[in-house]
């Protein structure tokens, strides 16, 4: 209106021509001629009374040619706000929409703009932001938790407190865990997917170290058990830039949030268990999503089922099991250590270094990107769970000795090898130590006949001696030659020697 009353001193003032005029208050031409004709039509005289004020002036100038701002329909900014979360509306298409309902009674484009931003003035930074639904999903620990007590000893201690929110509804998961280990982050993200009922197509987290490796600004590391259950649920985990709040102004709002309609609320209960304590969480939750939100008059439960569930991706057909990875040596009996227990590798990847990953159940070894074994859990510690595969084939037969092998080998020889062979396996306390004796004594056969091994061993028994030692001396110095010698032979026919003090008989040396 300055710019009007300074048209309408310049039209009275002598010489003034219009593009004068138009070029000192740098309008067009067109509307200098407008405002001329306007005030002489008004029947408004020169110069202008002191008590008019512009508004009156404005209404004496343009009443009836330009509608007020009332006589225009205020569009419904809440609707717009929810509607641009959707995939490829735009402001333009809803604007149209808007034109197309209510003609010329509408705003045009540019003040359609403006009124919708100022509309948005007024809410909060998480609002503000324009997420696409179904997009987004983000994840945080609260940094404070749940106490929890123990009934034997009255100790308290914090259970973490994980939170994660939908991107275009705000829609809210809390639950506490154990601690923040991998196992329990991962299972709090597939139970936050399976309340949302449906995957995101992004996931941004803090740059916890749970999730998040290496920290980076243009090229973070993420954790690779977490980017497999990325994969598994068929997402992508984008982590928020380091110390760059706003990437994850939702979930930073939503601790805020839980910290004061949760934790606040819980602050005077005392809980035993993990267990108990979610399942207050759990309520308050439902009433925290059922809540209205103060400018757009509707819940974040109702924007959730309206928007973000019905574009949500199909949840796994089953949930992701956690596994650790860690790269070993493989030791000289081809195996590698995984918490205490070993577990065999093929005996060629000896000295190797290898990659092993392993969970609850099962325990699986990759050398250069290819897995080369794979076996079911073990929990013994100190144990050893070997595959037959995995041994060199001289290995594999020395494992398949038994007393059974050996006796029915010894008895192809003769039935005194037999019975050397089964003095020998009792001979131990355990008959595997006694294995490498009878090996030796058999193979005595291959050198010097069955024949005469047979004779030696029934030397050897007639002894009291069936040794692989003594049998081999027999064999050695040809004494299988001679007859046995008679152990059971009555004493006076033993020997003829003459008695003295030095010399003892058979029977001393039973």
């Amino acid at each position: 209106m300055k710019k009007i009353r300074e048209i309408i001193r310049l039209i009275h003032t002598p010489g003034q021509s219009l593009r004068t005029i138009s070029a000192s208050v740098r309008s067009s031409p067109s509307t200098v001629l407008d405002c001329k004709n306007r005030f002489r039509a008004s029947g408004l005289s020169w110069p202008l009374p002191a008590e008019l004020d512009d508004s009156q002036l404005e209404g004496i100038l343009y009443s009836g040619s330009r509608p007020s701002r009332g006589d225009k329909v205020m569009p419904d900014f809440a609707y717009v706000h929810a509607e641009l979360r959707r995939k490829h509306v735009t402001l333009s298409l809803l604007w149209q929409e808007y034109r197309l309902a209510h003609g010329e009674s509408g705003y045009q484009y540019a003040r359609y703009c403006e009124l919708y931003r100022s509309w948005c003035g007024p809410l909060d930074a998480v609002l503000r932001q324009e997420h696409k639904a179904g997009e987004k999903s983000f994840v945080d620990w609260s940094g404070d938790g749940i106490d929890i007590v123990n009934r034997e000893t009255g100790e308290v201690w914090e259970a973490p407190l994980f939170l994660g929110v939908l991107g275009a509804s705000g829609y809210t998961f809390a639950k506490a865990a154990p601690s923040r280990e991998m196992p329990h982050w991962l299972r709090l993200h597939s139970e936050m997917f399976e309340y949302f009922g449906g995957v995101t197509a992004v996931v941004v987290p803090d740059n916890e170290k749970t999730g998040v490796t290496l920290p980076c600004l243009y090229d973070p590391e993420v954790n690779r058990t977490y980017a497999a259950w990325a994969e598994h649920c068929d997402t992508v985990i984008l982590p928020a830039r380091p110390r760059k709040p706003k990437d994850k102004a939702l979930v930073e709002n939503a601790v805020l949030n839980a910290q004061r309609w949760i934790l606040a609320a819980l602050r005077n209960h005392t809980f035993f268990s993990v267990e108990q304590a979610n399942l207050e969480i759990a309520r308050l939750l439902e009433e925290y999503n059922a809540r209205p939100l103060q400018k757009l008059k509707v819940s974040r439960a109702s924007l959730h089922e309206s928007l973000d569930k019905p574009v949500l991706k199909a949840l796994p057909t089953r949930r992701f099991e956690p596994f650790s990875w860690a790269v070993v040596p493989v030791h000289i009996d081809y195996h590698v250590e995984v918490e205490k227990h070993r577990y065999s590798v093929p005996y060629t990847l000896i000295h190797k270094k290898v990659e092993v990953r392993w969970t609850g159940t099962t325990v699986e070894v990759f050398y250069n990107g290819r897995r080369v074994a794979s076996h079911s859990r073990n929990f013994v510690p100190f144990g050893f769970t070997t595959a037959p595969e995995h041994r060199p084939q001289k290995h594999n037969a020395v494992l398949d000795w038994s007393p059974e092998r050996f006796t029915k080998w010894a008895a192809k020889m003769g039935p005194k090898t037999e019975a050397t062979v089964a003095a020998i396996l009792c001979s131990k306390s355990l008959p595997e130590y006694s294995y490498r004796s009878c090996l030796g004594l058999l193979r005595l056969g291959d050198k010097h006949g069955e024949a005469n091994l047979e004779a030696a061993c029934a030397r050897a028994l007639g002894l009291a001696a069936p040794t692989y030692r003594t049998v081999k001396t027999i064999l050695n110095s040809g004494a299988y030659r001679l007859l046995p010698f008679a152990v059971n032979q009555p004493d006076d026919k033993q020997l003829s020697l003459p008695r003295h003090d030095n010399i003892r008989g058979a029977a001393a040396y039973r």
